[in-house]
């Protein structure tokens, strides 16, 4: 068994995919033996039992106007690693986080960061484009591979940046879907009809409100389609620091905000019950939530811009740029494929990406192994830390490993 240890920024109560990721991974290694502590950011410090292990949250700096509190890798951080000794440091942060790789190293653990975000697009959408840009990102992921073993990415969209450096230990696994919970029978026609309003075509996105999702977009292709004669509904689930703007923006348009979705089945239900899901956002590097549809049997439309096209396929959506014409055209050629059709082309796909695929990729790349499940312990947080006694796992030397693949 090897203690590994999950530290990350940008997790939130009610955060979606990185959370969402977090957690199916720390039940994943927990089934394969391995004890999970998750280190994350909170309002107060708190020491939460979960069905997988610890979850440690840790009092944190807020961001103004994000909803997100972030760690700093400071001697407090460095100082709660030395007392956790991990065998494995597995980063999902390339911030505030990136210098826990050279701490790993100079303690001989292994160490792995997650690339969750494009660095060169991610500068696009906040910098002036006549700066350096591509020269600021490579600088700078070439100095975090350099502080990690290895560096995790998602798909060969976000994996790019860091083979044009090269980064020699570029690991590629992708994220996957909880396929029990989400799936076509989860639909309700009768909360369809209540939510149409009599209109005919239910569309969702399900995002967090702020600006590198470009949520307006969505509001912007339902108002072409109206313009149009189409006739559909927006239900828009999530929340942040764009919810006002876009309530005004919306105005007089068939569009309702339903706010963070905090059950799991309200969510399913929803994703199930949509015609179509709209991904607007450039520079999604994998997009939960469009699998999440896609294994709820709904179609996406995708910012072609982003990875989600790769995420996709060829058969379970459509890619548009980022414009509204654009992806109204695309809305409108998903919408003329048979209903049968589009849930069986998003189901398949979807089912390419199970969680337990995810997780074995991930250890692989940890350099550990993925024994057969084990029962988890019994579920529901509790205060207080761990149960029992429990012996510090010695820290194990750090391999120079070159993965290619996961």
């Amino acid at each position: 068994m090897s203690r590994i240890v999950q530290v990350a920024n940008f997790v939130t109560p009610s955060s979606g995919g990185l959370r969402t990721t977090l957690g199916h991974l720390a039940t994943g290694y927990a089934q394969a033996g391995h004890e999970v502590i998750q280190v994350l950011p909170g309002s107060i410090d708190q020491d939460l039992w979960m069905p997988w292990g610890r979850q440690l949250l840790r009092r944190s700096q807020a961001l103004p106007g994000t909803g997100y509190r972030v760690l700093r890798g400071g001697e407090n951080l460095i100082g709660l690693l030395n007392q956790l000794a991990p065998d494995r440091l597995e980063v999902h942060d390339r911030t505030t986080l990136r210098g826990l790789g050279r701490w790993a190293s100079n303690r001989g653990v292994g160490s792995l960061v997650v690339s969750h975000e494009r660095l060169d697009r991610w500068l696009e959408q906040w910098l002036p484009r006549q700066l350096p840009l591509k020269a600021m990102a490579e600088r700078y992921n070439d100095e975090l591979a350099a502080r990690f073993d290895v560096v995790l990415c998602t798909t060969a969209w976000a994996a790019a940046e860091f083979e044009r450096i090269p980064a020699a230990q570029l690991v590629q696994v992708p994220l996957g879907v909880d396929l029990g919970g989400l799936h076509p029978r989860n639909s309700d026609s009768v909360w369809r009809e209540q939510q149409l309003g009599g209109a005919q075509h239910l569309l969702v996105m399900a995002s967090r409100l702020s600006r590198e999702k470009r949520p307006g977009l969505a509001i912007e292709t339902v108002a072409e389609l109206v313009r149009r004669g189409s006739s559909v509904r927006l239900l828009v689930a999530g929340s942040g620091p764009m919810s006002a703007a876009l309530e005004r923006q919306s105005a007089g348009l068939p569009v309702s905000f339903l706010g963070y979705l905090s059950e799991r089945e309200h969510l399913a239900r929803l994703l199930a019950s949509a015609d179509v899901l709209l991904a607007p956002g450039p520079v999604e590097t994998f997009g939960l939530a469009a699998l999440e549809a896609l294994a709820s049997g709904t179609s996406v439309i995708v910012n072609r811009a982003s990875a989600l096209p790769e995420v996709i396929g060829g058969s379970a959506g459509r890619s548009a740029n980022g414009r509204p014409e654009a992806f109204a055209d695309a809305v409108v050629r998903e919408l003329a494929v048979p209903p049968a059709r589009r849930e069986a082309a998003a189901r398949t796909r979807a089912e390419h990406f199970p969680w337990a695929r995810t997780v074995s990729g991930f250890l692989r790349a940890h350099n550990l192994p993925a024994p057969a499940a084990k029962p988890l312990l019994p579920s529901g947080p509790v205060l207080g830390g761990f149960r029992g006694n429990r012996q510090k796992a010695k820290a194990v030397p750090a391999r120079d490993r070159r993965v290619r693949s996961g």
